[in-house]
C-alpha cells in the first residue's frame, strides 16, 4: 500500500490539494487537475512520484496527440520497407508495435505514477477515446490479438489548463481537483523552498508588489507562481532593496517586468497606468 502524500520538500502542497491526491489514490481514479498555468499541476506528478516512492511516466499532449498513440503504433511504412529489403523481421508484426505511454504504465513491474500533461490541448474526443483503457486498466491489440492488461492499476495524474471544456462521461470518470493561486501565506512558503534565507523585507515589498499587479484590472495574462519565482530570481541576482520594489501598480512598470509581464498589451497597460498618474500629480 503506498504511503500518504503530503507535500514534499520542494513542493508545497496545500490540505486539500492533498486531499484530493490522496482520495485518488484510494479510490483509484485519476486525478484531474485544473488551474492557471505556472500553478504547479504537472510538477504535482513528479511530486507525487517522489513522495509515493513510484517512478513517474509523463505523457505530454499536443494538439495533434491522438488517443491511440497512449496505447500503441504500428509502423506499417518500416514493415513494407523491411519486406522489400527481405529482412526477416517482417514475419513477426511485433517487431513493428511501438509501445505507448499507457502500455509502458501497464506493463510496469511495479505501481507507477502516470501524467497525462494537458489533455484539454488535444481534439475534444481524446479525453473519451480513453474511457475504456482508462476504466478496465486494458486494451486491446488488433494486429497482434493480445490484450494488455495492467499488472498494477497506475496513479493516473491529467492536468488541463482549461483551453476547452472536457466531455461529462470523461469528468464523471475523475476525481476533479482545482489548484488556486496560492494565497500570500502559501506563496511565501513556496518561495521558502525555492529561495531558502531571502530577506523577509525584499520578500514582503516583492510579493505586495507581485499582488497588486495580478489584480490590476484589464490584465491579460495575470504572472503565475513560476514567473514570481523567476522574478524573484533576478530580484536576488541584481541585489535589488525594498526601496526599488515598492509603489502601487499605478505608479510604472515593476522592475525587471519582463519576468511577469509578458504580452504588449500587459506592459501598454502599465505604461498607461503611470503616465496617467504622472498626469494627476501634476
Amino acid at each position: 500500500m503506498a504511503g500518504t502524500f503530503t507535500g514534499t520538500d520542494a513542493y508545497v502542497a496545500t490540505d486539500d490539494l492533498a486531499i484530493a491526491v490522496n482520495a485518488a489514490v484510494t479510490l483509484e481514479r485519476p486525478l484531474l487537475v485544473k488551474g492557471e498555468p505556472g500553478t504547479g499541476k504537472t510538477e504535482l506528478a513528479r511530486q507525487v512520484a517522489a513522495s509515493l516512492g513510484m517512478d513517474l511516466i509523463e505523457w505530454h499532449v499536443k494538439s495533434t496527440t491522438r488517443a491511440a498513440q497512449g496505447l500503441y503504433e504500428y509502423d506499417a511504412v518500416s514493415r513494407l520497407r523491411d519486406s522489400q529489403l527481405g529482412d526477416e523481421r517482417v514475419h513477426d508484426v511485433a517487431n513493428y508495435i511501438r509501445r505507448g505511454k499507457l502500455w509502458q504504465a501497464f506493463d510496469a513491474d511495479e505501481r507507477v505514477v502516470l501524467l497525462i500533461d494537458e489533455v484539454d490541448k488535444a481534439d475534444i474526443e481524446f479525453p473519451n477515446d480513453l474511457l475504456t483503457e482508462l476504466d478496465r486498466m486494458e486494451f486491446h491489440v488488433y494486429e497482434t490479438g493480445e490484450t494488455v492488461r495492467a499488472r498494477h492499476r497506475p496513479v493516473v495524474i491529467i492536468t488541463s489548463n482549461n483551453e476547452k471544456e472536457l466531455p461529462d462521461a470523461f469528468l464523471r470518470r475523475c476525481f476533479f481537483h482545482y489548484i488556486r493561486f496560492p494565497d500570500i501565506e502559501t506563496m511565501w512558503r513556496i518561495v521558502e523552498v525555492h529561495h531558502p534565507g531571502i530577506r523577509e523585507a525584499v520578500l514582503t515589498a516583492a510579493l505586495t508588489r507581485f499582488y497588486e499587479i495580478r489584480e490590476t484590472p484589464g490584465l491579460k495574462k495575470k504572472p503565475s507562481t513560476s514567473e514570481v519565482l523567476d522574478w524573484l530570481r533576478l530580484i536576488l541576482s541584481d541585489d535589488l532593496s525594498p526601496d526599488d520594489l515598492k509603489g502601487s501598480a499605478t505608479d510604472a512598470l515593476p522592475r525587471l517586468h519582463g519576468a511577469l509581464l509578458k504580452t504588449e498589451q500587459d506592459v501598454h497597460l502599465f505604461e498607461r497606468l503611470a503616465f496617467m498618474a504622472r498626469g494627476q500629480r501634476r
